[in-house]
């Protein structure tokens, strides 16, 4: 039975204009072929063979250079707004045509995401709706979406972002499997009310199921997906794409992955850092990370976080620190594609120690768990990936997961010496590692390889 997909591409590209000429704004070209063409092939990739195109300015062009989907192997339906109806009205407005499950994929995005994990991980959820959540390059102007441990979606934070609020880097991407019955209240309250206006899906109909208790899915993946608003946006896809980095970035590929110890190599290690107001970067630090996220990098943070079963700090204040990290990361453009963490420590005896924490887990590094489980999640090749740290536990917690590592400079800078493991390069800091990663022949690192 065919899967249906619903895109949104009645957008003009006002921003955009100096490259579209008179094009629509999802007819705008990537390698050669329209941004809404890439789009088809991968809906018909993942056996969606029903899309409904919801089309505006310059409904013609798009018409007339799909028609009914035939030649692409799919069908294709029409419905033309009249006027903005904003992204839930449009669908709203096509309620007669919609089945009891679909996707809906806002058509300004260009994407690469394996349609069937976000399909089934909806389904197994029993969700109301599933959003697809990511770490984007510039959170303090994207709409931000909380979840609970559990993925539950329980608050948005619209754009713009002021002040020192830290909040997780987890990015609205325009990308949901949407349950037809979840909607016949708001399209019940549209019949009543056709003039209530523009009605959106982040800013109003998500928020207002959240409120009434439905059970919204945060589906975070690092896949790529990203708005072609403006020209430096567009400028920036077009070159990721000509690298191939989209085309590597859905989940059905195998991931490259750099995985990231924490303090000593991203922050400074204060020494059981217990609150978010002393975390800081290392200078670079951002810049470094950057490099790796235009690659195409997995970028995973795994770090022994003893503070939890030492009774230092609970688990929402590491969150905090956390969100803080990202944030500052955010403001220099750059992103984590995950942050793991072990909350464990063998040893008792501490004031206000947790019991329950006080165990030999196999998540606490140089053990495996929390390499497994990213590699698990996020289909990462772990033979092509690295890792950097500044312990020889970091490099004994490479060794055993297969890594190549780097051993960087600052924090411990490898004086620990609680293993006996060498590291592939050792390098003044995570700048100069990065180099070593992203183009091995030229990096400048100190290559003291061994």
């Amino acid at each position: 039975m065919a899967r249906q997909l619903i895109i949104l591409a009645g957008g003009a590209g006002t921003r955009l204009r100096e490259r579209l000429g008179d094009l629509p704004k999802p007819m705008i070209p990537i390698a050669g072929k329209p941004l809404l063409e890439h789009q088809v092939e991968l809906a018909k990739k993942y056996g969606f063979n029903d899309l409904i195109f919801f089309v505006h300015y310059r409904a013609d062009l798009i018409e007339s250079h799909f028609g009914d989907g035939q030649k692409s192997g799919v069908r294709i339906r029409y419905i033309l707004e009249k006027e903005p109806l904003g992204t839930a009205g449009a669908v709203l407005a096509g309620m007669e045509l919609l089945a009891e499950r679909f996707v809906v994929l806002y058509g300004d995005t260009m994407v690469n995401v394996d349609l069937n994990r976000i399909w089934n991980a909806h389904e197994q959820a029993g969700a109301a709706a599933t959003l697809l959540l990511h770490p984007n390059d510039h959170p303090f102007d994207s709409d931000l979406v909380e979840i609970d441990a559990n993925a539950r979606v329980t608050a948005f934070h619209n754009r713009p972002h002021t002040g020192n609020v830290w909040r997780q880097n987890l990015v609205n991407a325009g990308l949901y499997v949407l349950e037809k019955s979840a909607l016949t209240k708001f399209s019940e309250a549209q019949n009543r009310k056709p003039e209530a206006g523009i009605l959106d899906f982040g800013k109003d109909v998500f928020p207002a199921m959240v409120r009434a208790g439905e059970k919204l899915l945060g589906y975070n993946s690092p896949e790529f997906i990203k708005d072609i608003g403006t020209p430096q946006r567009y400028d920036k896809i077009a070159a990721q794409y000509a690298a191939g980095i989209v085309q590597r970035s859905s989940l059905a590929t195998p991931q490259r992955a750099v995985f990231l110890d924490r303090d000593g190599t991203l922050i400074p290690d204060k020494d059981c850092l217990r609150k978010a107001d002393e975390l800081e970067l290392f200078p670079g630090a951002a810049e470094a990370l950057h490099e790796l996220n235009l690659h195409g990098w997995r970028t995973v943070v795994v770090t022994n976080q003893p503070v939890i079963a030492k009774g230092f700090c609970d688990e929402a204040e590491l969150q905090r620190i956390h969100n803080k990290l990202e944030s500052l990361l955010g403001r220099e453009h750059a992103f984590l594609d995950r942050i793991y963490f072990c909350p464990h420590h063998p040893e008792k005896g501490f004031p206000g120690e947790r019991p329950e924490l006080k165990i030999d887990c196999e998540c606490r590094k140089p053990k495996t768990g929390m390499i497994q489980k990213a590699a698990a999640e996020l289909n990462i090749d772990l033979a092509q990936s690295w890792l950097i740290g500044d312990t020889t536990t970091d490099l004994q917690t490479a060794k055993n997961a297969g890594l190549k590592s780097i051993l960087v400079r600052t924090g411990a800078g490898g004086r620990d010496g609680k293993f006996d493991a060498s590291p592939d390069f050792v390098c003044n800091d995570l700048r100069q590692a990065v180099d070593i990663i992203c183009d091995p022949e030229t990096g400048h690192a100190p290559r003291d390889n061994k």
